[in-house]
């Protein structure tokens, strides 16, 4: 059988609505995107080997309604990138 409810204790927020103003909200957002923080975590993110989505400038100059476009880089191929150019690194060093 299922067990009967809790007394409740008042009334408790379900969370449905931020009690923070959208454009304080939209301001941090903008703020963090911009930062150089954002870049730090992107590039952690590849070295523990996770996919990143990074927004460059679009060379393609005849699309002008496309300043950005998004480009998604595997963590698990700059891993392997990595560890190759230290192996080839390594090698001529050696030599």
């Amino acid at each position: 059988m299922a067990k009967k409810g809790g007394k409740s204790k008042g009334f408790i927020s379900q969370g449905k609505h931020s009690n923070v103003d959208r454009k304080i909200s939209n301001a941090m957002r903008t703020e963090y995107l911009q930062s150089s923080e954002r870049l730090t975590n992107q590039l952690r993110a590849l070295y523990k080997g996770k996919d990143v989505v990074m927004t460059v400038p679009n060379p393609n100059k005849e699309q002008t309604n496309k300043k950005f476009i998004k480009v998604r880089v595997s963590g698990k191929e700059f891993v392997a990138r990595l560890k190759d150019n230290s192996r080839i690194q390594k090698k001529a060093d050696a030599e």
